[in-house]
């Protein structure tokens, strides 16, 4: 495209050669028309489109990527028409068929009052974009991890904390029942004295992963809360069904048949507490875990491998 920049003075071919010989892409728009009366050959080696080929502001519109273009043509529209310079950020689309993420920093040219045309430079942004993306994903990842033992892969107690207290509030909202299972490895100490730790870790590993195949719904949640203690959080889940749930468990373990010289049974066993309670106001989580730990030392102490629930609703 072979077009002279509107309003340049007699030296403008050294402005033009300065401005061609940038990696930003310099291009200019008559308002009124909303066509481009000029584009850097720049262009060409980015895209593939060639400078001739950006006619009207429709060729810049079709070259832009579908999930991008309402929201970036609405708003570089409106902030046009307010007289207001501006940047967008946009995938752009290539001869070849792919993508280039781009920068468009926009210059609102006025005149008595009027906008008379916009000016602006292009930016290949393709390489800052990927590492903001590897970036953000380390960052959800790190995250990810901080809320995840390291030893069992299940949740951790920094999870279980957050989760149990938005269920709690939750379920205070909507009035219907939270349930805890709380669950605890029988003779672990024990297993770990005669085993050794290395066996130890193995074991709560095993667990996790039994633990794991109870069917959960997405809201369920799975943690390791100490060193060999389970918990499960069960939105909407009555007292009934939480033993169900808390029973399956306590079977998954035992018939896992992780061996156990230390233990009654010659395997590992699990005692189980259960508590469900439909939250009063008031009342904070403390109440349910206060309550749903009364069952599991009741477990313990009624000869262990078994699930405890609660009988009555705790008491604020």
């Amino acid at each position: 495209m072979n077009r002279q920049v509107h309003g340049m003075e007699p030296d403008a071919a050294v402005y033009k050669t300065l401005l061609e010989s940038t990696r930003a892409i310099p291009w200019r728009i008559d308002w009124e028309t909303m066509r481009f009366s000029y584009i850097g050959p720049q262009i060409e080696d980015l895209l593939g489109w060639t400078p001739d080929s950006w006619q009207s502001i429709d060729d810049w519109v079709e070259r832009m990527h579908p999930e991008d273009r309402d929201r970036v043509v609405n708003y570089c529209v409106s902030q046009s028409r307010c007289g207001i310079d501006h940047e967008a950020d946009y995938r752009a689309l290539t001869r070849d068929g792919d993508y280039v993420w781009i920068r468009d920093v926009v210059h609102v040219v006025r005149r008595d009052g009027e906008v008379e045309a916009l000016v602006g430079f292009m930016f290949d942004i393709s390489e800052r974009k990927a590492r903001e993306d590897e970036l953000l994903r380390l960052k959800l990842e790190l995250e990810a991890l901080s809320y995840q033992d390291g030893l069992t892969g299940v949740a951790n107690r920094r999870h279980f904390d957050n989760v149990l207290e938005r269920e709690w509030a939750s379920a205070m909202r909507s009035g219907t029942p939270l349930a805890i299972v709380m669950l605890d490895l029988d003779h672990f100490k024990d297993f770990n004295d005669l085993m050794g730790h290395p066996a130890g870790d193995d074991c709560l590993r095993r667990v996790a992963s039994e633990l794991g195949k109870v069917s959960r719904r997405p809201r369920d949640l799975l943690a390791r809360i100490g060193g060999e203690e389970f918990i499960l959080v069960l939105p909407e889940t009555d007292a009934e069904a939480a033993r169900v749930i808390a029973d399956r468990c306590r079977q998954l373990v035992r018939s896992a048949e992780i061996p156990h010289s230390g233990s009654p049974e010659g395997f590992l066993t699990v005692s189980v507490g259960v508590c469900s309670m439909v939250p009063a106001e008031g009342q904070t989580q403390t109440v349910l875990l206060e309550a749903v730990d009364r069952q599991l030392y009741s477990a313990k102490r009624q000869g262990r491998n078994r699930v405890v629930v609660a009988e009555n609703r705790p008491a604020a």
